[in-house]
């Protein structure tokens, strides 16, 4: 029987908690990804003007990858207060810092008008947008989660997954659109400033909409248990740290978490940041080009991605996970051959086989993690598992891609690369146990750090609040 925290709600309640993180991690991702396009296609210049131009573009990687430094300290962060004071409160903090920071970059002086400090500048707004970033997709995806029923929860919860090629397509086509409006000339002047000003108008659209909906049932109904404990065995002693619960309970499940994001985070910076520079330095490709084919991919990216987070209603978290990280490892030598080509059809499937594999990946993603973590700890334990890994993964994909590229004047190092990645998260994912049958409200910790167990499984079928 469905517990009140779980019975399905409402259909027009569920779709505005659905609009409303989906809108907000687009806005997220879009100020996110327009940094990653912009280091790719302008920041060497000007931010980093006296470098050799492939060695600028490293450089304008590596103020990219810093952001993803800050992501850890984000969803420690926000995944503490989260479990502490709600999903809500904090989503809304995270756009206004990410929002922020992105108006900011718009207005930014170059390194012509001040010099050394343009690039310092930068960083540290980089830096805000990556400690924003890395507390927004846990509370995003937890918000749709824990108030969708559990038999639909893959396909209601990769929605706010379908936020990142919305983001990418967004931002893609902002740029897009003024490279071919205007002149070289213009667009490095002042024409790249337009899309990390527009953030500012889609900032008080996704408040709007974020600021209407209401907090996590779930969660809720575990705070109020909590305190009802704490009240009725009159004990005045504190609840125990989210962090501390997730690294005493949930270590195992933070590893998996952190090994299957590598080949879905590798891969995807891969193919839709680096690309565009080994479209344009190795395939002679115009810039342009390789904007129109990520553009269209990531609309296709964004169609498939509730579609694999519904099959994995139907078969399971696992089976699509690791269809998505096999076929990501097939797929790179034949992405980079179709590119070498240098026609625009084959950089187009390239891409977008590319997209469709990984959506494999990062749609059951969401309801995955979500369901590996008890309630109370939950914010914090999907967080660090995610964000931790893109440390090592998305971060410096781009930065080792275009090294690689530097070094071998070769596609097979960066292909080897991602096949590396794929490989980890296939053995990550492998060991994994199935989470899908699992109810949010049901679900508790397992003491010396052995995972989850469900109520019916010698458990009482109420949620434990562990306190101290």
């Amino acid at each position: 029987m469905s517990s009140p925290a779980t019975a399905p709600p409402a259909p027009n309640n569920l779709k505005r908690i659905v609009a409303a993180s989906l809108i907000g991690t687009t806005i997220e991702w879009y100020d996110f990804f327009l940094y990653g396009s912009a280091a790719a296609l302008v920041f060497n210049q000007l931010f980093f003007p006296d470098s050799d131009p492939l060695v600028g573009t490293l450089l304008s990687f590596l103020t990219y990858a810093v952001g993803f430094a800050a992501r850890p300290l984000g969803a420690l962060v926000f995944g503490h207060y989260g479990d502490r004071l709600g999903r809500k409160k904090l989503l809304v903090l995270s756009l206004l810092m990410m929002g922020g920071a992105t108006c900011a970059i718009g207005l930014l002086p170059t390194h012509a008008t001040i010099g050394t400090a343009a690039p310092v500048l930068l960083t540290v707004l980089r830096l805000v947008q990556g400690f924003a970033l890395g507390g927004e997709w846990g509370g995003a995806v937890l918000l749709v989660s824990e108030h969708g029923d559990a038999r639909r929860r893959g396909f209601w919860a990769s929605w706010p997954q379908t936020g990142a090629p919305a983001g990418q397509l967004l931002a893609t086509g902002v740029l897009s659109l003024l490279t071919a409006v205007l002149s070289d000339s213009a667009f490095d002047s002042w024409g790249w400033r337009i899309p990390f000003l527009l953030s500012g108008v889609l900032v008080v659209v996704g408040l709007w909409i974020r600021l209407s909906v209401d907090e996590s049932p779930v969660f809720t109904q575990a705070l109020a248990q909590a305190e009802a404990r704490r009240a009725q065995a009159r004990e005045a002693a504190a609840e125990e740290l989210p962090l501390v619960s997730v690294l005493r309970h949930h270590w195992r499940d933070v590893l998996i978490a952190m090994g299957a994001r590598m080949a879905e985070n590798i891969s995807y910076y891969v193919i839709t940041a680096f690309i565009l520079v080994y479209a344009t330095a190795s395939a002679g490709l115009s810039e342009q080009t390789a904007l129109n084919a990520v553009l269209i991919a990531s609309a296709v990216h964004f169609a498939v991605i509730p579609a694999w987070g519904a099959l994995s209603d139907r078969i399971g978290r696992r089976p699509v996970y690791l269809l998505g990280a096999a076929g990501v490892g097939l797929w790179m030598f034949p992405f980079f051959m179709l590119i070498d080509s240098g026609h625009f059809g084959s950089l187009l499937l390239a891409v977008t086989v590319g997209l469709v594999l990984h959506g494999a990946m990062y749609a059951p993603q969401a309801a995955f993690f979500s369901e590996m973590f008890a309630t109370r700890m939950r914010y914090s334990g999907a967080s660090i598992g995610a964000q931790f890994a893109s440390v090592a993964a998305g971060a410096p994909a781009p930065l080792i891609a275009t090294a690689l590229l530097s070094e071998y004047d070769s596609s097979t190092p960066i292909s080897l690369y991602v096949i590396a990645a794929a490989v980890l998260t296939l053995i990550a994912v492998g060991v994994a146990k199935e989470t899908r049958h699992r109810d949010l409200t049901e679900v508790m910790s397992s003491p010396g750090g052995g995972g989850m167990r469900e109520a019916g499984e010698g458990a009482s079928p109420t949620p434990e609040v562990r306190t101290r």
